[in-house]
Order: C-alpha cells, then structure tokens, then sequence
C-alpha cells in the first residue's frame, strides 16, 4: 500500500479517518500519521486492548464480547461504530483479532484479525466487515493487519458510494 496515494484518495473525496484499534494498538493511526499531509485526513485513534476499555471508550457491548468472543467481526463493528459516533471523522476503521497464539481453549489461530470500516455521508452510515488471516511474527502480522486496514479504505468508499442492487 502506498500512503501517498491514500492520502491523496482521502483528501480528494474530503474524508477524514478516524481508527479503533484493539490488534494493531495503534499502528493503523501511526501508518497513517507516517504520510505528509496526512495532518488533514486523520482525526483520532481509540487503542481499546482490553474488553473494558472496548465497552467503556466505543459502546461495544459486554454481551457481544461474551457471544461472539473478541476476536469477531461483530466486535469490529461495534468499534468501529464506536469511534465514528464519538467523533467528526467521515470514516473509521477498527481491528480485533490474535497476533500471538491463541489463549487455551481457543479455536481461533494465531494471525486471525477481525477489521471493520464505517463510512459517514449526512446521517446515513453504510458499515463493511470481513475476517482475514496473515502469517508472521507477532509484530509481522499486527503491521500487515495495519496496511490492510487503511488500504481498503478507497475500496469500501467506493462500495459505499455505489447504488444499492
């Protein structure tokens, strides 16, 4: 991914990011602070690690976590939901999922991340999620997870802005 080009994508079609980061821990603001320019395309990151702070800081709900488990796209989307609601951005990205092995007892593998993205036009909200698994080390996949994250940004905007079928 080329942020460069990302920015220049977000500040053509005036959308300014905010991020919920639970796996990545705030890689994904820090990719997109890492671009000239980017000042004007990133309002706020939320790093959420624990189950309270998801609750606490975005809304998500206690019954979701224990339902679905932390690493699920229901988490994310939450999140994401979260974040945008709590802020001026017009669009929010969030992640959840496993870098390291799996705690015991868990069915999820090591690399599982979890992403969502909400994008704001007036009142309306159209929200995107999809699972996805990456291989490497610990920081290998939380670094991968990040530049997914912002490199689907242009594509669920145009999903976003295409008419329903």
């Amino acid at each position: 991914m080329r942020l460069n080009k990302l920015i220049s994508y977000l500040k053509d079609n005036d959308l300014v990011v905010a991020t919920a980061e639970s796996c990545t821990a705030g890689l994904i603001a820090g990719r997109l602070a890492d671009a000239s320019g980017a000042g004007s395309s990133l309002e706020v990151g939320y790093v959420v690690y624990s189950p309270q702070a998801k609750c606490s800081r975005l809304g998500v709900s206690k019954q979701t976590i224990e339902t679905c488990g932390l690493t699920s796209e229901a988490v994310a989307r939450e999140m994401v939901l979260g974040a945008l609601a709590r802020s001026s951005a017009s669009v929010a990205v969030a992640d959840t999922g496993l870098a390291d092995e799996p705690p015991e007892g868990s069915d999820i593998p090591a690399g599982t991340v979890c992403f969502a993205w909400a994008l704001r036009d007036g009142d309306a909200v159209r929200v995107f999620s999809e699972t996805r698994h990456f291989d490497g080390s610990r920081n290998a996949v939380r670094r991968s997870a990040a530049d997914y994250a912002l490199g689907r940004i242009p594509h669920y905007h145009r999903c976003a802005d295409a008419p329903d079928n």
